[in-house]
C-alpha cells in the first residue's frame, strides 16, 4: 500500500529543489529542436541518479535532444512511462505577470517559457529523484521520456520508434494549465484535449503593375473572397452540435506597394474533439477555396501537410479511474471531471503504443498573478502547484508499481 502521508513529506522535502530546478530553466529556455543545454542539464541530473540515459537518434527533422532516462528494479514488473516536454516558445517575456514582477525571467531575448514546460522537466526530475529513493519498494522500470520539440512537433515520432521496443503498458503525463485554480486536478477518460488540422495553401494568381491590375489576376481579392466564403460555410454547412474553431493566423500577400503579387498565402489551425468534423471541414476549406479561385480566374496549391495533424489526447478509463482515485486520496477536493482544453498536444501519439493518462493541474493564484492566457508574454505559473503535480505523478507510478494488477 501506498503511505500518502510519506507520499506528501517527500514531495514537501523536495519542494525547495523543484523551485530552483524551474527557475534555473526558466532563464535559459531554448526553442523546439535547439534544447541543447537543457537536454545536457537534464541527462546530467538523471545521470547523478544513476539511471541510464538513452538519446533519442537524430532524424531529418529533430536534432536529438529528447531522451530517456530509465529506473530499472531489477525485479519482474510492469514498465511504465512519465512524460515532460523540454522546449520554449519563440516569445519576448513581459517582466511582469498579471498583478506583479515576475520571480524569475527569461535571459535568452525573444525565447520564454510561455507554456509551462519548464515547470514540467521539475515535476519530472522531482518525480525521478523521489522514486529513485523508493527503487527498494518498487517493481520493473520507469522510463522518464523528455520530449524534444512538443510545440513543433519534431520529436514526438522519433521518441516514439525509440519507445516502440521497450514494451511499455502505460505512459503518463501532466500539463500546467492556467484556467484552473492552484489545488484543483482534473483528469477524465476519453478525449481532453482538441485534435488539430493545419490550413496551408497558397492562391495563385498572375503579377503584375499596380497601375494596371485589369492586365494582372490579383490574388489578394481571391483570397480575400474565401475568407469571407469560408465564414459563411463554416455557419450554413457544418453540424452545428460540434465544436470546431476555425482559426486563421495567417495572410502573406506581396512585398512592394505599387506592385501586383503572383501569390496570396492563407494559414491557420482548425481544433475539434470529433474526428469527423475535422474530415468535413478540412474537405469544406477545400472545396470553398478551390472553387472561389476559380470563379477569380485563380488556384489554389494546398500544401502537402494540409489537413488533419495531431488527434486528441485521449485517456484510458482505468488508468484515469485510478489516477481519480489517488487524487481523492491524497488532496480531497481538488478532483475536477470533464475539463476539455482546446489546445493539440503530441501526448496524443503515445496511444500508438500502449494506453494513456493525461492530467492538468491548475496554476492559476490571483494573489501572484498567475493565470495569463499560456502562449503569452505575461504567462507565469504558481510554483506552488508543482508540489500536486509531483505528488500526483509519483502517486501514479508506485500505485502501477506497487499495487495495480496487470490483466
Amino acid at each position: 500500500m501506498i503511505d500518502l502521508f510519506r507520499l506528501k513529506t517527500l514531495v514537501k522535502d523536495i519542494y525547495p529543489e523543484i523551485v530552483d530546478i524551474r527557475r534555473y530553466l526558466h532563464k535559459f529556455p531554448e526553442v523546439s529542436s535547439q534544447e541543447y543545454e537543457t537536454s545536457r542539464f537534464l541527462k546530467n541530473y538523471a545521470r547523478k541518479l544513476g539511471l541510464k540515459v538513452e538519446p533519442v537518434p537524430k532524424t531529418e527533422h529533430s536534432s536529438g535532444t529528447g531522451f530517456i532516462a530509465i529506473l530499472d528494479t531489477q525485479k519482474p514488473g510492469k514498465t511504465i512511462g512519465l512524460r515532460t516536454d523540454i522546449d520554449a516558445l519563440p516569445i519576448a517575456e513581459n517582466p511582469e505577470n498579471l498583478k506583479k514582477e515576475k520571480y524569475v525571467v527569461s535571459e535568452h531575448q525573444g525565447v520564454m517559457h510561455a507554456c509551462g514546460h519548464d515547470g514540467h522537466m521539475a515535476i519530472l526530475l522531482g518525480t525521478m529523484k523521489i522514486l529513485v529513493k523508493l527503487k527498494d519498494k518498487l517493481t520493473g522500470k520507469v522510463l522518464f521520456i523528455f520530449e524534444e520539440a512538443e510545440e513543433t512537433g519534431a520529436g514526438i515520432h522519433p521518441m516514439i520508434e525509440m519507445l516502440k521496443t521497450k514494451n511499455v503498458e502505460a505512459i503518463y503525463g501532466n500539463h500546467l494549465v492556467s484556467f484552473l485554480k492552484t489545488g484543483e486536478i482534473a483528469v477524465s477518460p476519453g478525449a481532453v484535449t482538441s485534435s488539430t488540422a493545419r490550413v496551408k495553401f497558397k492562391v495563385i494568381g498572375k503579377g503584375g503593375h499596380a497601375s494596371r491590375p485589369d492586365l494582372a489576376i490579383n490574388p489578394i481579392f481571391a483570397a480575400s473572397l474565401i475568407l469571407n466564403n469560408l465564414a459563411s460555410a463554416w455557419n450554413n454547412q457544418l453540424n452545428i452540435e460540434k465544436t470546431i474553431t476555425l482559426g486563421i493566423t495567417q495572410f502573406h500577400a506581396g512585398n512592394a506597394r505599387n506592385v501586383i503579387p503572383e501569390e496570396a498565402y492563407i494559414g491557420g489551425t482548425l481544433r475539434y474533439f470529433d474526428e469527423q468534423i475535422g474530415k468535413d471541414a478540412t474537405e469544406l476549406i477545400r472545396h470553398v477555396a478551390t472553387y472561389v479561385a476559380k470563379a477569380n480566374q485563380c488556384k489554389v496549391e494546398f500544401s502537402r501537410d494540409f489537413g488533419p495533424s495531431t488527434p486528441s489526447v485521449v485517456n484510458d478509463e482505468k488508468l484515469s479511474k485510478i489516477v481519480q482515485s489517488l487524487v481523492k486520496a491524497l488532496y480531497p477536493n481538488s478532483l475536477k471531471h470533464n475539463v476539455k482544453w482546446s489546445a493539440s498536444e503530441t501526448f496524443s501519439r503515445y496511444r500508438q503504443l500502449c494506453p494513456i493518462v493525461y492530467t492538468f493541474i491548475g496554476t492559476k493564484n490571483r494573489e501572484i498573478g498567475s493565470g495569463a492566457e499560456h502562449h503569452n508574454s505575461r504567462f507565469d505559473i504558481d510554483e506552488e502547484s508543482m508540489q500536486y503535480a509531483v505528488g500526483t505523478m509519483t502517486g501514479f507510478a508506485l500505485k502501477m508499481l506497487m499495487e495495480y494488477e496487470h490483466h
